[in-house]
Parts: structure tokens; C-alpha cells; sequence
């Protein structure tokens, strides 16, 4: 059986990869050659330059100054030093709330831990429960639950210290949310000016024989919103054109790194191949070859960029609509538009770079569908995910591999392989089938048609919770329990099956603490490291680079990625609540991932991270939800263990507990979720009242005008062109209408702008 001594090898074995990955990032960001890799939101923001452009060459390459070798850990303090109002400004709302996600975690685990081992597990360790039985077990299971005799007095102590550990999470719940929402609502007054806080994403126009869909938008907003509609953008299906694109970029790559390589060794004209991924097909001159593959699609987009113009078969029933005011937008945002719920539907619309535009081509009508065919592919992907996962779990214990294995005991007995196994490889194991899964959930989320990039990750991150809460958490006791105690269920009575499995469930906690320590730990000290990124900038420095530019795009500073970070958090929360009671030991494990996790990723959001949107904390609402999930979960788990104990007396109280987290629950949701999901009309007209004061001539309409182009459509010179053309006159003037019946309009309109940019209005040799 699992001794403490094993678990202590196999700790070794993580710290010591931990920290192998961690002097490893320390020695390699000091280095000027990687100052790109580790420090690129300086770069992007312009306050940093790069070391190679002064100095001897060697110092270009490798830093010389020993005194920063002894300094290698500054980066721990510096990561800690920057407050957090300084933070947000640094990072955004979004960035500065993530990183609140490992404080909740501390701020509800060490008092927790602390209180735990100075009550719980002295009660559990005086016991000798499971020295008496026939049980496979480990010496950290006498630590838990497990080890308390049936129907003992000393259940009275976990059922108080649930009561304990509910009402401090709560507290701490309600505090952070308190917070978070006030953050929020303060981020919105005092940040700058934004398309979206003037402009609503209206869907399912519905269609009309006199009137395109531009003059059907423009006709209903103007009699509608008649005082302060200002202007709209009507949206494209610009799919294949986006496509053409991104084929012809890196068709341009492939040609400049040809063109690189033969002015290195301009005797040796470079050759490729026509087929696939150049591994067949006819070989030919690799520069001649791409500079024709350019052209030619070149021509593709622009005669794609024609027949977008020319026809109506591309505009879709939706439109981006903006308002003279905050106030205007959120009244249209908030409210229903026509007696038909299912017309003219309206919603904040996304930043321009948070837009998902594919997805905005994909009709209406056929959302419903799209949803319900993805929520079926998921429970099919979760419910078969269970056979690896079985297998997995069946190499988290020594004793059981021995009992399905004989022939293989005297090699797992010995100690560097019995500490391997048991302490590594488990976790990692289930890490590397848990790989894929994010890019899957991603696709399936966009198959649903969600129009913004933070709407795709929420969705994609809770369908990621709820796949690990099943398959790793549940199908980790569940499947890890049938496989420890086969043998014992065969030889007993059925009566006797339900206690023990109920005796197994803390008896997992082995297997999660390495899990938490490869995941965790290690998993959290790669991230700083960047190894991908850092062997990919390279590669791209050597065989793409030509220009300063090109070496600011081979930068990779990517984001949080709160579609798999925050449900990975999740797991920690849930495994720290369920076995707070039922086995303390895992709280350490937890409490350690909770502090590196935010020293490691406060340096990433200050110094790495280039977040693509900013939501204003949106995603806070689904945070606080999870976590109250993981309490009720915590709260069951315990009611069923406590009643294969003959613990019966207790039952009732604790029926109490997931009660009263429902109630708090729903207090906070009516307290504080409307700050998330809807814009105080208040705040709006006090935002507005201000800016008018202070730049009472402030051109609106020309800031707003092509906020909401298709990122294909839009350049430089378009931009430079449309803002020099517009007049800046706000007043509205007659309304040009063809339409010959007033179905959706019930009154005539009798003012209008002037009428939105069309893509017929841009230039046709747009830069693509």
C-alpha cells in the first residue's frame, strides 16, 4: 500500500520539476535575445526597446552581467508590486478580476486548512478504523474520514465544521461579489469612449419586398429611437472573402521566408512542391511559384470583394445600430422592439475586436438547432470519455496494479518505479488525454453561433467545467473506487456494497493530490516558462523575419485563455470544498497552486498577456456560480458518506446546508448579477452629461461611423478617407423610403441621418 513516504517522493519529484521549470524561465528572460518572448505587452504598448540594438554583439545575444544571475528572482516581488487600480489600467478589468479568482482561493483555504488540521485531523488520525479492515488503503487515509468508526460520536465534529466552512465561503462569496460588482460599475464610469458602450447588435431583421435591409434598419430606428439614432453598418457574409485572405497571408509568409533563404544563398534558387503541404506533387520554383499563387488569389478577393458589393445575396438580417447616446443604446439594448419577441432582437453588442464576425453570417432561425445538435455531441463526448478515463484511474494505485498484474510485483515494488508511478504518472497521464479537449468544446461552441469572442469562450468554459466535474472528479471516485474494490464487492452482502463505496470516496484523495501537483504545480510553472512560444519566435526570427515589423508580429504574446484557465480553477475549488471535511490533507496541495498560480500569472497579465477584448469582469456571474456549485456538491457528497455511517441523527441538519446555499445564492444573484448583465440608466446619462461638458464638439457619428466594418474591408487609408469626407453634421433630415406598407413601422418616419457607409462607398483597390 500508498505510505507517506511515497507521497512525499512523488512531491519531490513535482517540486522538483516545478522548480526545474522555474530557474529555467528565470535565467532565460534575462537574456537579451529572448527579451521579445517574455516581456511583449511592453513591446506592444511601445515603452520597451529591444537590447539588440545597442551594445557589443555578444551582449546583443547573452546577457554578461553576473550581478543579474543573483537577482534571478526578482521577478517574484516585481510581479507582486504593481497595485491593483495601477493593474487595470495596465491590463484591463477582465485581467485584474482573474487574478482576484486565486486570492478567493487563498482567502478560503488557509483559514479553512488551518482550522482542519487543528480539529479534523486529530479526530481522524486516533482512530484505527481501517487498520482493522479489509480495505485497500494508504497511510494518508487514515487522515480522513474513512478512518472514523460507524455511528461514532466524532461525526458531530465534521457536521459543525461543514456549518463552519459553508458560512465562511459564503462570506467570502458575498464580499467578492460585493467588490467585483463596484469595480465593475467605477470601470465603466471612468473608462474612455468606446463604440460598443453606443451601439447594440440588432438580429433577424425581419425581410421586406420594398425596402433593403440597410433602408429597413435605418427607416425602423428612425421612427423608433427617432431622436437619437445616428447611424448603422449592416452585416456582410464575408466568410470565403476572409478566407481568401488568410490563405493569401500565409501563401506571403511561405514567399518570404523563399525569399530569405535565397538571398542567404543566392547560388541555390530554393524548390517546392505543388501538393499537399509540399510533400507531393510536381516540384517547382518555390519564389515563382508562390509569388503566382499570390496573384492569383489576389484576384479571387477582389473579384470576391465585387460580388459582396454588387449583390444583396450577402446581407445578412442583422446590423450593428448606434445612438447619440449611452443612455439611447442601453434603452434599445434592454428593451423589446416589436410586438413580435422574436423580430428585431436587440443586445449589447461586442467590442469591435471582440466581434466573432464568421459567426454573425450564420442565420437566426437556425440557432435553436445549432444548440441542440451541440449539446447532444457534448453528452455523447462526455459519457465515452469515461473509458480512458477508467484506465487512468486504474494506474493511480500501487495495490491495485499488483492485484490485476502479478507478474509485474517485484518490478512496481521497487522504489523509483513504485514513486513514479504513484506520484507522476497519473496525473500526467490524465493530463495529456485532457489536451485536445479544449480546441473540441471551442469548436463546438462556435458551431453554436455565438457572435463575440468572450460569449465563445463563457460557453466553452462552462461546458469544459462540467466535463471535468463528470469525468475527472466523478469518474475519478466512481471508476478508481469499482477498480480498488472489485474483489471486496464479490465477497459481501449487498447491504454492505453502499458503505463501501462510501468509504472509498476520501480514500481518492491520493490520486488528486498527484494530480494537483502535475496539473497544478508543474502545469502553472510551464506556463511561465513559454517554451512553445519561445522555440516558435525563434524559428520565425531565423526564417521570416526581414523587417522590424515582421519581427513584432512573429510575437506571440497570447491571452488568458479563460476557456481553459478558469474551469481548471474550478476543479481546485471543487476538490478543496468536497474534501475539506472528508480528507484535510488535500488543502495544503491546494493552497500551494493558489499562490504560485497568482504570483506566476500576475508576471504573465503584467509583462506577457495582450488580452483580446475586455468584457468589464462580464464572466464574474459564471465564477461565483461554479463555486457555489462546488459547495452544494461538497454539502451532498457529505450527507451521503455520513449515512453509510450510521451517522443518521446528523442527516437532518445537514439537509439545512444546501438550503440555505441556494437561498444565499439567489440573493446574490437579485443583489448583485444586474450589474453584469445590464447598464444602469443612471450611470449612463451621468457618463454622457460628463463627456458632453468636456468636449462639447466631440464628432461622434465620425467616430462611430465604420467602428463596425468587417475587419477584411478595412484599412488604414479607407479610415484616413472616410473621416475626411464626413461633414460632422449630426441633424437628422427626411427619411428616403420606398416601402409600401406599413406592417413593422405603425408610424411614418419623419427623421433620419444621413445614410450609412456602404462597402460599394470604399475604395475597390482596397489593401488587402
Amino acid at each position: 500500500m500508498a505510505t507517506l513516504s511515497d507521497i512525499g517522493v512523488a512531491a519531490a519529484i513535482n517540486i522538483l520539476s516545478a522548480c526545474i521549470f522555474l530557474f529555467a524561465f528565470a535565467i532565460l528572460r534575462i537574456q537579451p535575445v529572448n527579451d521579445r518572448v517574455y516581456f511583449p505587452k511592453w513591446y506592444l504598448k511601445g515603452l520597451r526597446s529591444s537590447p539588440l540594438h545597442s551594445g557589443a554583439i555578444v551582449n546583443k545575444f547573452v546577457n554578461l552581467d553576473f550581478r543579474a544571475y543573483l537577482r534571478f528572482l526578482n521577478w517574484m516581488p516585481a510581479a507582486l508590486r504593481m497595485p491593483e487600480p495601477e493593474l487595470i489600467d495596465h491590463a484591463g478589468l477582465d485581467s485584474a478580476v482573474y487574478l482576484r479568482i486565486y486570492l478567493i482561493g487563498l482567502k478560503l483555504f488557509v483559514p479553512i486548512a488551518f482550522i482542519a488540521f487543528s480539529v479534523m485531523v486529530p479526530v481522524n488520525w486516533t482512530n484505527h478504523t481501517l487498520e482493522r479492515s479489509s480495505l485497500t488503503y494508504s497511510d494518508l487515509d487514515k487522515l480522513s474520514i474513512s478512518n472514523i468508526p460507524l455511528g461514532s460520536q466524532r461525526f458531530w465534529t465534521h457536521l459543525v465544521m461543514a456549518y463552519i466552512f459553508t458560512f465562511w465561503t459564503c462570506y467570502v462569496l458575498k464580499r467578492e461579489y460585493e467588490i467585483i460588482a463596484s469595480m465593475r460599475l467605477h470601470f465603466l464610469a471612468s473608462e474612455h469612449r468606446r463604440p460598443d458602450q453606443f451601439t447594440v447588435l440588432v438580429r433577424n431583421v425581419p425581410p421586406d419586398p420594398d425596402e433593403s435591409v440597410s433602408e429597413l434598419v435605418e427607416h425602423f430606428f428612425m421612427v423608433n429611437h427617432q431622436d437619437h439614432y445616428l447611424t448603422h453598418q449592416v452585416v456582410y457574409n464575408a466568410n470565403n472573402l476572409s478566407k481568401l485572405v488568410n490563405e493569401k497571408k500565409k501563401k506571403q509568409n511561405w514567399l518570404d521566408y523563399y525569399q530569405l533563404k535565397y538571398t542567404r544563398n543566392q547560388s541555390n534558387r530554393p524548390r517546392t512542391k505543388t501538393g499537399f503541404l509540399g510533400l507531393c506533387g510536381e516540384t517547382v520554383d518555390a519564389i515563382d511559384f508562390n509569388s503566382s499563387e499570390i496573384e492569383r488569389l489576389s484576384k479571387e478577393i477582389s473579384d470576391e470583394r465585387t460580388n459582396i458589393i454588387g449583390s444583396t445575396k450577402y446581407i445578412m438580417p442583422a446590423a450593428f445600430v448606434s445612438f447619440r447616446t449611452r443612455w439611447a443604446a442601453a434603452v434599445c439594448a434592454q428593451t423589446q422592439q416589436d410586438r413580435n419577441p422574436t423580430l428585431w432582437l436587440t443586445e449589447w453588442a461586442p467590442e469591435p475586436r471582440d466581434v466573432y464576425w464568421d459567426n454573425l453570417a450564420i442565420p437566426y432561425v437556425s440557432l435553436s438547432i445549432r444548440r441542440l445538435i451541440a449539446a447532444v455531441a457534448f453528452f455523447f463526448l462526455t459519457f465515452f470519455f469515461m473509458i480512458p478515463i477508467a484506465f487512468v484511474q486504474s494506474l493511480a494505485n500501487i495495490e491495485g496494479i499488483e492485484k490485476a498484474l502479478p507478474f509485474l510485483k517485484s518490478l512496481i515494488e521497487t522504489k523509483a518505479v513504485k514513486s513514479f508511478i504513484q506520484g507522476f504518472l497519473p496525473g500526467i497521464a490524465l493530463k495529456i488525454f485532457l489536451i485536445f479537449l479544449p480546441s473540441i468544446l471551442m469548436q463546438m461552441s462556435k458551431f453554436e453561433g455565438f457572435g463575440s469572442i468572450s460569449a465563445l469562450e463563457r460557453r466553452s468554459a462552462t461546458r469544459y467545467y462540467v466535463f471535468q466535474f463528470v469525468n475527472v472528479f466523478l469518474g475519478s471516485i466512481i471508476t478508481g473506487t469499482a477498480f480498488q474494490q472489485l474483489n471486496n464487492f464479490m465477497h459481501q452482502s449487498a447491504n454492505e456494497i453502499p458503505k463501501t463505496i462510501g468509504v472509498s470516496i476520501p480514500m481518492k484523495a491520493t490520486f488528486f493530490i498527484t494530480y494537483i501537483m502535475v496539473d497544478g504545480w508543474a502545469g502553472v510553472a510551464g506556463e511561465i516558462l513559454r517554451l512553445k512560444p519561445l522555440v516558435f519566435f525563434h524559428l520565425k526570427n531565423f526564417f521570416l523575419v526581414k523587417t522590424e515589423k515582421d519581427r513584432e508580429e512573429a510575437m506571440d504574446p497570447g491571452s488568458l485563455g479563460f476557456n481553459t484557465g478558469e474551469p481548471q480553477i474550478q476543479l481546485y475549488f471543487l476538490l478543496g470544498l468536497v474534501y475539506a471535511v472528508v480528507a484535510p490533507i488535500l488543502l495544503p496541495f491546494i493552497i500551494v497552486f493558489f499562490g504560485l498560480a497568482y504570483v506566476v500569472y500576475r508576471h504573465q497579465i503584467i509583462n506577457v498577456y495582450n488580452q483580446e477584448y475586455e468584457s468589464a469582469a462580464a464572466f464574474w456571474p459564471d465564477v461565483h456560480g461554479r463555486i457555489i456549485t462546488a459547495l452544494i456538491v461538497s454539502q451532498l457528497l457529505l450527507m451521503g458518506l455520513l449515512s453509510t455511517k450510521e451517522a443518521s441523527n446528523s442527516t437532518p441538519l445537514l439537509i439545512t446546508l444546501p438550503v440555505l446555499t441556494i437561498w444565499f445564492h439567489l440573493f446574490c444573484k437579485g443583489r448583485y448579477e444586474p450589474a453584469f448583465v445590464r447598464y444602469p440608466l443612471q450611470e449612463a446619462v451621468m457618463k454622457d452629461t460628463l463627456e458632453r461638458t468636456k468636449e462639447p464638439n466631440f464628432n461622434l457619428k465620425e467616430y462611430l461611423q465604420n467602428a463596425y466594418i468587417h475587419p477584411v474591408f478595412k484599412s488604414e487609408e479607407d479610415n484616413a478617407s472616410d473621416a475626411a469626407s464626413e461633414d460632422g453634421d449630426l441633424e437628422p433630415s427626411l427619411v428616403q423610403t420606398k416601402r409600401q406598407s406599413r406592417f413593422n413601422t405603425p408610424l411614418p418616419s419623419k427623421r433620419s441621418g444621413s445614410s450609412p457607409p456602404l462597402l460599394s462607398d470604399f475604395d475597390a483597390n482596397t489593401r488587402v
